[in-house]
């Protein structure tokens, strides 16, 4: 856990993502996605098991892309985590290899690249059980003064 003084006053990491779309176990609409992450000095990596359903389908029978660039961005930010920081998504770009079934546990797998000062710098995978990569995803973070969380837009 990143210590009080990267969190806004008053808050925690896991109260600030309280009703985070893709991690919160309290979120009714939410993926509710549990992360397994492992740290091997500067090598990191967040794993998950996902199985969805006909709530996220696009095509008959396979996931919407939208949904599965939310997996990617949902993977690759819990790597900032045990980095201490909090970071925000500036670019995703994600190649969609094969069509992604519904009703299949299929396995998501980020790994931390590396860090350019603010700049962090991850990737992800989505994989069939029988090993296919069915996407794969780029992304790039920043991390941010976490006083800017409390600030609301209009």
């Amino acid at each position: 856990m990143p210590p009080e003084s990267h969190l806004p006053a008053g808050k925690t990491l896991d109260e600030q993502a309280s009703h985070c779309f893709g991690c919160s176990p309290i979120n009714p609409i939410g993926l509710q996605l549990t992360f397994t992450l492992t740290t091997e000095a500067e090598n990191i990596t967040a794993t998950a098991t996902v199985q969805l359903t006909r709530n996220h389908e696009g095509p008959p029978g396979y996931l919407h892309g939208g949904i599965i660039a939310t997996l990617m961005d949902e993977a690759m930010s819990k790597l900032n985590r045990p980095l201490n920081l909090i970071a925000m998504t500036r670019n995703l770009e994600v190649d969609y290899l094969r069509p992604c079934p519904i009703e299949t546990p299929l396995t998501l797998t980020a790994h931390h690249l590396h860090r350019e000062g603010r700049k962090l710098f991850h990737s992800a995978t989505l994989t069939h059980p029988d090993g296919t990569v069915l996407a794969t995803a780029k992304g790039l973070f920043l991390a941010i003064d976490p006083a800017l969380l409390n600030r609301r837009q209009p």
